[in-house]
């Protein structure tokens, strides 16, 4: 779908930002004037479904979210872009290096990631969420500013009704995620809702609490890779255990990669009739990694953006 004009783009924006924003659906699809051509599951005549589980940041939308840092005696902060954090956060506190002064705060509302996690409402004075903030001002950049190397295929699962998880390491609420993916609908990126399966914001205190972190003490990849699980136990619990069901989740961080296919290596081992696969978006090419019975995984890579050349891989 071609992107809305700036001065489209600019009326939704001062639209948005001048109402309260409406409570996003619990499920499915609105009825919208765009006709929507949708293309069945590679498995619908064996009662399989196509599910899609997303990393959202750096995979399926660029955002401008920064990671404060703060300095050791002064307390003076930095902002830090997610492109250059994973090079500054071994920097910090070292000795001879930029950021030998500088550290990473968890505690207290004003840490470091702040900006990725539920603010408070005071500390918000009626501004919208940061995640909120941060969809509105990246649909005002160009068109291939702010979509990341899963656009196209988060776009056509959306557009094609299939069951969706996004399982991010923001900590927002759940409902926060999809008002900012709504904010994709109302300017036109999307032409329909998501057909939500669950949203796990594994840094949420609450989401954490349920994917069995009481202590709060797990790491984001190891949360993602419980929710990776979770959510496959959502879909057999939502359609059925059915062996023609196939997954798929993408990823931009190497890391969370590897734990995902750790991931679907224990799944496939208890559902061996079942697909698993592993989509690796770092860099700009996709890579999908397709775990096979025994552990071994097949990767193919495929260098364009383009939504029919992704697609093919699932």
């Amino acid at each position: 779908m071609p992107a809305p004009t700036a001065p489209k783009r600019l009326l939704f924006a001062v639209k948005v930002m001048s109402t309260k924003l409406p409570a996003p659906p619990s499920f499915g699809q609105v009825s919208l004037d765009i006709p929507i051509q949708r293309e069945r599951d590679r498995n619908f005549h064996l009662g399989g479904r196509s599910f899609y589980f997303f990393d959202f940041d750096d995979n399926v939308v660029h955002l401008h979210t920064k990671i404060v840092v703060f300095h050791k005696v002064t307390g003076a902060e930095k902002e830090v872009s997610t492109t250059d954090f994973p090079q500054v956060h071994p920097q910090l506190g070292r000795t001879g290096t930029e950021w030998e002064h500088y550290e990473a705060r968890e505690l207290s509302d004003s840490n470091s990631f702040r900006n990725f996690r539920e603010m408070p409402a005071h500390l918000l004075g009626g501004r919208p969420q940061p995640l909120v903030a941060d969809m509105l001002s990246a649909l005002q950049n160009p068109f291939q500013d702010w979509r990341g190397p899963s656009w196209s295929f988060f776009e056509k699962a959306v557009n094609n009704n299939r069951p969706i998880s996004v399982i991010t390491a923001r900590g927002h609420h759940p409902h926060t995620i999809r008002r900012g993916i709504d904010l994709l609908v109302l300017s036109g990126d999307l032409a329909a809702h998501p057909n939500y399966l669950s949203v796990y914001p594994v840094s949420n205190p609450e989401i954490r609490r349920q994917l069995g972190d009481n202590e709060m003490k797990m790491s984001t990849g190891d949360l993602k890779k419980i929710a990776i699980k979770v959510a496959v136990a959502d879909a057999f619990a939502c359609y059925g255990e059915n062996p023609h069901h196939r997954f798929g989740m993408s990823d931009d961080d190497p890391h969370n990669v590897a734990l995902i296919i750790e991931a679907m290596r224990e799944l496939k081992e208890q559902h061996p009739d079942n697909a698993f696969y592993a989509f690796n978006t770092f860099g700009g090419k996709i890579v999908r990694e397709e775990v096979l019975v025994g552990g071994t995984v097949k990767r193919d890579v495929v260098e364009s953006d383009d939504a029919k050349s992704q697609m093919s891989l699932f």
